[in-house]
């Protein structure tokens, strides 16, 4: 190829035809099963996984501002990016014990129906993947405050996850009833 002869467009278009001519297939993507995903979170000794679409957010925990008149497990209001969010001790709301905020708490936002509202868990576990054969109806810990929130459990390996519905957390009338 002499590139006094080719016009700038002709020795592109040859380079293209090399390249074509050369190139490898991609690999081929197998067929896998579908997957369940969620984010994964520790409250207490019980690991929880919420379904990836219930989680708007997770927050480190921001500088809140005590509520008022408010039950024991409304932490404050806190100011994200310009939106005020309740934020809610969740270990609080289900076992009328407060919850410590540590290093690796974190705040899990969940948005459903017009309710907005951040809730405080022990730690974030990343997102889990699961698989249909891992799916059990059986829920972790004994504590029926928190299996009216748990739709099923996935095990794998040694750990027994529970599926815990932020949505029908944000639905629960004693949830909304926050104001004393």
């Amino acid at each position: 190829m002499s590139g006094s002869s080719q016009t700038p467009l002709e020795q592109l278009a040859h380079l293209e035809q090399l390249c074509m001519e050369y190139a490898h297939g991609l690999p081929q993507q197998e067929q896998t099963d579908e997957e369940w995903l969620g984010i994964g979170f520790r409250l207490g000794r019980l690991h929880l996984v919420a379904p990836l679409g219930e989680v708007a957010e997770i927050l480190t925990p921001p500088g809140l501002s005590r509520v008022p008149r408010t039950k024991n497990w409304v932490c404050g209001i806190a100011n994200v990016r310009g939106n005020l969010i309740p934020i809610m001790d969740l270990q609080g709301y289900l076992y009328d014990r407060p919850a410590a905020l540590r290093r690796r708490s974190r705040i899990l936002v969940v948005n459903h129906l017009g309710v907005c509202s951040g809730l405080v868990v022990d730690a974030v576990m990343g997102l889990r993947h699961f698989r249909d054969e891992q799916r059990c109806d059986e829920l972790p810990g004994d504590d029926e405050r928190i299996h009216e929130y748990m739709l099923h459990g996935f095990k794998a390996g040694a750990e027994h996850w529970g599926v815990f519905s932020l949505h029908a957390l944000a639905q629960a009338p004693q949830f909304l009833k926050a104001a004393i």
